[in-house]
């Protein structure tokens, strides 16, 4: 049984609008994928930037269809970074490629591109730089590196709806994006996901793996899966798009206040953004000293929290495959080794703020 807390770590932006939205389709009987999967598409390859958007069932799977369209294969290697969700270095193994782990910066957590090119080889296929909790990687270094050495880009970019580099949006910066609608992103269709890219050609053949590698039916022309979206995410999709900018700019603010409370806070160390980027915020992560004793506490009073991310290198999967034992990525190891993210959702009202506030100060205190 879930436990409750007075303050929860995230909690989806949902009313009567994405009721309605998804009661209609119900109700027209259409529930697999159709018309509004494509205005879903459309609406936020226009949001992005980009030519195309090709809905699927989640973001996993998003990132699966990127590298199985690329001809990501046995004896291929992936850079990825290890303080991530599992997902970005197990879609390598789908493919029977190999995850190389890179290290990352401390201050943003996201991909050092410093690191990245005495980690190509020659079976080196594809870097997937992770947009860590809602603020873009520093991606023009990462991008001259692909280019050097004819390599594909994938964007994580599943916790970075909204979010800009150099006035561009997350995924329109690489070869594909990959974006999540999980209840605890930005947006969110319950699951889902969607990838967007420029490129004609690959994003017709992502469509084509997306449903059985039929390019009409019952017409197969490629190995497929069935990673297609429903009607009833669209619709919801549709709604929680037309309100994204909304909900970014309130977590921006909610971000904004946290940062100026938890800044005289001795040993919390801030979310750090980078001048080019627009932050927005899927995730608030702080590091503090002590930390598994500073989130005993606040859980204990009623604060949600998440260690986002134990390395995937250190798994146990991940050690067993690759014989990892520690100490090979330490800037990555140091993070999660202190690393909390607190609650943060749009709609935090700023009772709730203070409190969260209040108890880590207190955990601070008492550490």
């Amino acid at each position: 049984m879930d436990r409750e807390y007075t303050v929860q770590l995230a909690n989806p932006y949902l009313d009567e609008e994405d009721a309605r939205a998804v009661y209609e389709v119900v109700k027209s009987g259409r529930l697999s994928q159709g018309p509004k999967v494509e205005e879903f598409e459309k609406r936020f390859a226009d949001y992005v930037g980009v030519k195309h958007a090709i809905a699927v069932f989640n973001g996993t799977v998003a990132l699966h269809l990127c590298l199985a369209a690329m001809d990501v294969g046995p004896g291929d290697e992936v850079i990825v970074p290890s303080f991530s969700f599992v997902a970005t270095a197990n879609v390598a193994i789908y493919q029977n490629a190999k995850p190389v782990f890179c290290d990352i910066k401390l201050d943003t957590y996201n991909l050092d591109p410093n690191g990245i090119e005495s980690q190509v080889t020659s079976k080196t296929k594809t870097i997937i730089p992770v947009h860590y909790g809602g603020q873009t990687v520093d991606m023009a270094p990462i991008m001259e590196i692909a280019e050097k050495y004819d390599l594909t880009v994938v964007e994580d970019a599943a916790e970075a709806h909204g979010s800009t580099y150099r006035g561009e949006k997350a995924g329109a910066l690489g070869d594909t994006g990959c974006f999540s609608f999980y209840p605890n992103k930005n947006m969110t269709t319950g699951e889902g996901g969607i990838i967007t890219t420029d490129n004609d050609e690959l994003a017709e053949r992502i469509r084509i793996m997306r449903s059985h590698g039929q390019d009409r039916r019952y017409h197969h022309i490629l190995l497929g899966y069935n990673y297609r979206m429903t009607e009833l995410q669209a619709a919801l999709g549709i709604v929680q798009l037309n309100r994204l900018e909304e909900s970014v700019e309130g977590r921006i603010e909610i971000a904004r206040l946290y940062s100026e409370e938890l800044s005289s806070i001795k040993g919390v160390i801030t979310p750090f953004v980078r001048p080019e980027n627009r932050h927005t915020y899927m995730l608030y992560t702080v590091r503090v000293p002590n930390r598994d004793r500073v989130r005993a506490y606040l859980e204990e009073s009623g604060v949600e929290t998440r260690i986002a991310f134990p390395p995937i290198h250190l798994q146990p999967l991940y050690r067993e495959l690759y014989g990892y034992k520690g100490g090979e990525l330490p800037v990555t190891e140091e993070a999660a080794s202190s690393v909390l993210s607190i609650p943060m959702y749009y709609g935090l009202e700023e009772e709730k703020q203070d409190f969260v506030v209040n108890h880590l100060r207190k955990a601070m205190g008492s550490s």
